[in-house]
């Protein structure tokens, strides 16, 4: 377990829900991360689940105060409270002659092939709602869980070793929650591949950070998917408008629809300059977690519309003790900068056809001085020379190519606050879009965006979201205008000037925008792991190892250096 002993104000409530009872039995981890960090990944069995539990989801049936012995009872989603069992339990259905009571609870699974017909795990979750039933003047000498796959129904019942077993893990489940100490992941347990919060815990990454050595040849295994299901929604087409519909997202120019997108597809909706979207469209995308991106018509990312905070407080206090720490912020931005120079040096060396020997053994040197920097300032400087040295080689990494008429896609330094040129317009944007996109990793993950280690906070910059896309700025944002450029999906009739500005016309954006999703769809081979993701998926395993340790589960920050 990873101890903090300044979270010792943490504040258990004094009752435990039973349905947490049951994680806790499953996996003490798995109980950790939903019920005290309040975190949560829904996968296809936790939404069928929720599915084949619709039917005692409202609460309905009869159940009078005061019991007659001859009242027949039948009762659905009962929710009562037994502060001297410190247990709290919302009973599927509840079923009984008068005093004497049977509560049903509702699984999704069949019926296992086990000793007494049920797990362990939902035994003792049935019997906390007994203990609860028997607080509360109620008879419970047994209980049935029935198994929706299998349509069969398992009695279990209520012996005293039960209520030993129950009782002693309620305490065990209390006590850890006091604890502040997340505990460590399950090594090679077959109950990772179908757990949901697999994305979340990392459990076989977490390992071999903490015991490289107890890993075998064989690498990691890929618990979590390759790719997400769901994708971003990009509108810029002015005075368009998005509406909802039933399931759907419906995009509008006037009176035509032009576009639709399913909610549950739907993983971020980015609009840019004047669009619109209908006050029902946006309580659906909040209510349901999607968050919506505000950008200038130009592409400059605005701020961000999500829903309640996330509510892992406890990853927020280690995110902002770690900030207000010198040593601490240094020691995590000493690698993100060490990882930025090691990838443009791979850059260079995979796309320049004669990859100049003083930047890459420059890069190569900084890259060492990075790794051993004294302070936040020096690590500046350190980034600076590293930054001009990749931007002189960058020229090389480009295909000659001039079209339309005055603009061509020379480069002669990196330029900003406007871009003057197509290829710093075109990195300009792509940083935007990128920022864009590991702020929604932040806040998903339950970071502050704005509160960061080697970027220091500022009013409206977020941060943390810089610190993150530092060690994939040339990877994946210069990668894509070196792509665009150099295979003409970019030409020089894509841009306009405004005044000394440079930017990209509406159509030029959407070829952009379309490469760069590419990008991220892209599967890669994780340089530690060993398994195949894609990027966009990476951020979020990297955002992840940063929380797992600024928690304490592992020493170092692993930044990704690709290979």
């Amino acid at each position: 377990m990873t101890e903090h002993p300044d979270d010792s104000t943490l504040q258990v409530p004094d009752c435990v829900p039973a349905r947490m009872l049951n994680e806790f039995v499953y996996c003490p981890r798995l109980a950790y991360i939903e019920w005290v960090q309040c975190d949560f990944a829904p996968n296809f069995e936790t939404e069928d689940g929720k599915y084949r539990h619709r039917a005692v989801e409202e609460e309905e049936g009869r159940l009078p105060q005061e019991l007659a012995p001859a009242d027949v009872i039948h009762a659905r989603s009962v929710w009562q409270s037994a502060p001297s069992e410190n247990l709290t339990a919302r009973i599927d259905l509840l079923e009984g002659h008068g005093q004497m009571v049977t509560p049903v609870d509702y699984k999704r699974g069949p019926e296992p092939d086990c000793s007494g017909g049920a797990w362990e795990a939902d035994r003792v979750q049935l019997c906390a709602q007994a203990l609860v039933l028997r607080a509360n003047g109620y008879e419970c000498d047994r209980g049935i869980i029935y198994y929706a796959s299998s349509r069969s129904r398992v009695a279990v019942v209520i012996d005293q070793e039960l209520v030993s077993r129950t009782r002693s893990a309620v305490e065990g489940l209390r006590r850890l929650a006091s604890s502040g100490c997340m505990p460590a992941p399950l090594i090679d347990s077959p109950k990772c591949p179908r757990c949901s919060l697999v994305s979340i815990c990392l459990p076989d990454e977490v390992n071999i950070l903490r015991a490289p050595l107890q890993t075998g040849e064989e690498g990691v295994r890929r618990l979590l998917p390759a790719r997400d299901d769901a994708l971003p929604l990009y509108v810029q087409e002015q005075g368009s408008r998005i509406t909802k519909r039933g399931e759907v997202f419906e995009v509008w120019q006037g009176d035509t629809r032009v576009a639709e997108s399913r909610i549950f597809e739907t993983s971020q909706v980015s609009l840019f300059g004047n669009v619109q979207m209908t006050t029902q469209a946006i309580g659906e995308a909040l209510g349901r977690g999607i968050p919506v991106l505000f950008f200038s018509s130009g592409g400059w990312f605005r701020g961000i519309a999500h829903g309640m905070a996330h509510k892992n407080a406890e990853l927020r206090i280690a995110q902002f003790r770690t900030a207000s720490s010198p040593e601490g912020s240094l020691q995590v931005a000493r690698v993100i900068v060490r990882a930025k120079i090691d990838n443009c040096r791979v850059m260079v060396r995979r796309n320049h056809p004669q990859a100049p020997k003083e930047v890459l053994a420059g890069l190569a040197r900084l890259a060492g001085r990075a790794r051993s920097a004294t302070s936040i300032e020096q690590l500046l400087g350190v980034e600076g020379l590293a930054g001009r040295l990749y931007y002189q080689a960058f020229p090389g990494l480009l295909k000659p190519r001039s079209e339309g008429g005055e603009w061509s896609f020379d480069f002669a330094g990196r330029n900003r606050r406007p871009p003057l040129d197509p290829v710093n317009a075109l990195l300009s944007y792509a940083y935007s879009l990128l920022a864009k996109e590991l702020t929604v990793t932040a806040l998903a993950v339950g970071f502050d965006p704005y509160v960061g280690f080697y970027h220091q906070p500022r009013y409206g910059r977020p941060a943390l979201a810089l610190d993150l896309m530092e060690e994939f700025r040339s990877i994946v944002a210069d990668s894509v205008v070196l792509w665009s450029i150099n295979n003409g999906v970019i030409a020089g009739g894509d841009f306009l000037r405004r005044g000394p500005a440079v930017a990209l016309k509406q159509e030029a954006r959407r070829k952009f925008i379309l490469a760069y999703e590419r990008r991220l769809d892209t599967l890669v081979t994780h340089p530690i792991f060993g398994y195949r993701i894609s990027y966009r998926r990476v951020f979020e395993v990297q955002a992840r190892l940063l929380a797992r340790h600024l928690g304490g589960e592992i020493v170092t920050y692993p930044a990704f250096r690709t290979r």
